[in-house]
């Protein structure tokens, strides 16, 4: 079978990448050409990649993420060359024949999609809401302890009291840090408005996806021309600053992943 990286218009800079790079399974890769395009292709085993192989490694995460990180590689190498349409995890087909009539059928798509694509990155836009961040600034100077047998200093809490006091500023931390993160996520398209060609909303990373600290509030990718990259930087710096328990990270630049969806029928989706 052969699984289905990325298509390129056919010339060197996919032939060099392929040349250099192993696939699944650490196997070879190699292009499959037709109608000026090329796609980056390598052979895997039915057993494995068929329906009901990829399947199984899709629903096991370990296998997913093997999968995942191998075609990442591959799709981010090609790209360093040249203007890559990055194809969906687990694009399979029977054989090369069966791609090179995929790339027939669908020639005009992608040589739009690519010539939309050109000279731009995709860059990730996360927005975080860590309220034990918020709840970290030093609290104010306790009173000192009153001398033993004196009576309690005037206003003082009881152990109850001042637990009670504690959960309530918690529930405060974690309130505004989560408005706050909120505010921050909707100020982000409009900061970058001008320097962007398109906006993907993805869905927060929670669970094992999840690795930074506190909870993904904003998931949001933008396709940047690659010499607006550092002004895009720009717009969004200092925009949590001020704000405990909020944090804004910008990741990339990638291969348009978020943006390489190829239209069922003209037009783009």
């Amino acid at each position: 079978m052969s699984y289905v990286y990325a298509v390129s218009r056919a010339g060197t800079a996919l032939d060099t990448a392929a040349s250099r790079l192993a696939g699944l399974e650490d196997g070879p890769l190699r292009t499959v050409t037709a109608k000026g395009l090329a796609a980056l292709v390598s052979s895997v085993p039915a057993g494995a990649y068929g329906e009901a192989g990829i399947r199984a490694r899709l629903e096991d995460l370990t296998e997913l993420a093997a999968l995942a990180r191998t075609h990442h590689a591959v799709v981010e190498a090609a790209y360093a060359g040249t203007t890559v349409l990055p194809m969906r995890l687990a694009t399979v087909y029977l054989d090369d024949a069966r791609v090179r009539a995929m790339l027939e059928e669908r020639g005009t798509d992608f040589a739009d999609a690519l010539g939309w694509l050109e000279g731009h990155v995709e860059l990730g836009v996360k927005v975080y809401a860590d309220p034990r961040e918020a709840a970290a600034a030093p609290p104010p100077a306790a009173d000192p302890p009153a001398a033993e047998g004196s009576a309690p200093a005037p206003g003082a809490l009881s152990p109850g009291r001042a637990y009670l006091r504690q959960r309530r500023q918690e529930r405060r931390h974690h309130r505004d840090a989560y408005r706050a993160a909120g505010a921050v996520a909707g100020a982000v398209p409009d900061r970058v408005a001008g320097l962007v060609r398109a906006r993907a909303a993805h869905r927060p990373q929670q669970g094992e996806l999840a690795s930074a600290a506190g909870e993904n509030i904003a998931n949001e990718a933008y396709l940047v021309p690659v010499e607006g990259v550092a002004d895009f930087h720009r717009a969004l710096t200092g925009l949590a600053d001020g704000l405990p328990g909020v944090r804004v990270e910008i990741t990339g630049p990638w291969a348009p992943y978020s943006f390489a969806t190829v239209p069922a029928a003209g037009g783009r989706a």
